[in-house]
């Protein structure tokens, strides 16, 4: 276990509620706890055990003043979190309250945690693999079942599995190529049968590798979110889709043209997938300034969505401004929506012809929307979504995972070459390096730090 000093942060939201926790890591935590905690037992709570509990209060170490009634609670490394002496504070929630607590612990000697610094202390002290500590933000931030169900089989070792296995190949691989080059030799052939294992424990690798990258883009969807972004022009019926996926009143819906000056965005949960939607202001030509500031935003969502929702009235025939639309969408994966199907049809519908997903709904009317939702999921999903299978949802873990796979297969064409085993083993070697960043085996101190930089203060 490294030797680090003693940290402490608040762990919980900020604001009123129940309670409020301050947790605080390190060696000293407990010496620490001692000179603000005064427990109603008077004990020494230097002798306190591992995992229980004492109630008491807390006290300014330079004034003595009263600050709070508190419990806490005392683990003791390595069977920690941070596998370091840990101590957690349970006070009143409140902004003031728990300040006021967390200001009297500095004093009597810990510093303000770091973004991400606990779970970065798991991870330095061996409790935890880089991808578990990843899927400890993921969890954090899940924003469906799915998500939350996809970050805890990560948080708990899933993905490692995978990778420690893959790992083990290279590994063995790496075992062969050594004892081929060491123990042959010079005028000696290379047994014939080791180049035939190399290959195929390669072949064995490379195929699991690929089996884990088919999830990776489900995956990613699952962590992050579908950006989906409506369009068309002023009128169409776009705020009134927003209202009717929303199920709630949340865009203004008005016969007034350009009444969407500026982007809203909001989530839904289909099925389990986190859908950013994404209500664009109409795209026409327009005078007004802020209309127009509201238009260039619109162009620049096509380009950044998912998904585009193209928006057309079929109750009236298509002008200049929508096939200008349709035009601007380009090569974007969209989905054409003919809204306001309640009324009679004017649509010309040989102009769309092309366009390989059309619905058919009525936004006002809620006609349709299920037949759009099904549309927008096999999109992107082939069949059910398994959540065992959604295994890479992180993009750093699938560009590594990508070189890996990239070594694996250039040192497998090399032995079906026939070329020498030790120029083999620096592809294998590669391959390793690739998924050992997965773990957090080999890394750089910098993209430790910038990951953790991401997390919360107090996690």
């Amino acid at each position: 276990m490294k030797e680090f000093d003693t940290i402490c942060a608040i762990a919980t939201a900020l604001g009123e509620g129940g309670i409020a926790i301050i947790r605080i890591s390190g060696d000293k935590a407990l010496d620490i706890a001692s000179k603000i905690f005064k427990p109603k037992s008077n004990d020494d709570i230097k002798n306190m055990k591992s995992y229980t509990m004492k109630y008491g209060h807390i006290y300014d170490v330079e004034t003595n003043e009263l600050i709070d009634e508190v419990i806490i609670s005392f683990m003791k490394g390595p069977k920690s979190f941070t596998a370091e002496d840990t101590i957690e504070i349970n006070c009143h929630g409140g902004v003031v309250s728990t300040n006021k607590v967390l200001e009297t612990v500095i004093k009597a000697g810990a510093r303000l945690a770091e973004p991400g610094e606990f779970t970065k202390r798991a991870f330095l002290n061996g409790r935890i693999d880089l991808s578990q500590a990843e899927a400890v933000m993921d969890i954090i931030t899940a924003k469906t079942d799915l998500a939350m169900k996809s970050a805890l089989m990560q948080s708990n070792g899933y993905l490692s599995r995978e990778i420690n296995k893959l790992r083990e190949y290279m590994l063995n691989i790496l075992a062969l190529v050594e004892f081929a080059v060491d123990f042959t030799e010079d005028d000696e052939e290379i047994d014939p049968s080791i180049p035939l294992k190399v290959a195929e424990s390669l072949e064995k690798s490379i195929n699991e590798m690929n089996s884990l990258l088919k999830s990776a883009d489900e995956g990613k969807l699952i962590r992050e979110g579908l950006s989906l972004a409506i369009v068309g022009k002023p009128n169409v019926g776009k705020s009134s889709l927003l209202n009717a996926l929303l199920r709630q009143k949340r865009a203004i819906v008005t016969d007034i043209a350009g009444t969407t000056r500026d982007i809203i965005e909001e989530y839904i949960n289909l099925d389990g997938i986190p859908v950013k939607i994404i209500d664009t202001a109409g795209i026409r030509e327009t005078e007004d300034i802020v209309e127009k500031i509201g238009v260039e935003r619109s162009r620049e969502k096509i380009q950044e969505a998912d998904l585009v929702l193209l928006v057309l009235d079929s109750s009236r025939e298509l002008d200049d401004e929508d096939k200008e639309i349709i035009d601007s969408v380009g090569d974007k994966k969209c989905v054409v929506i003919l809204n306001k199907i309640d009324l009679e049809s004017k649509i010309d519908e040989n102009i769309i012809s092309n366009f390989d997903n059309i619905i058919k709904i009525s936004a006002k009317e809620e006609i349709g929307l299920g037949d759009l939702k099904n549309t927008i999921k096999d999109l992107f999903f082939s069949g059910s979504i398994e959540t065992e299978s959604l295994i890479i949802s992180n993009s750093r873990h699938k560009q590594a995972l990508i070189r890996a796979l990239e070594n694996a297969e250039e040192a497998l064409v090399r032995v079906q070459r026939n070329e020498y085993l030790d120029l083999v083993s620096i592809y294998v070697m590669s391959s390793l390096k690739a998924l050992n960043e997965i773990t957090g085996n080999e890394l750089e101190e910098d993209l430790v730090n910038k990951i953790f930089g991401d997390f919360c203060v107090g996690k």
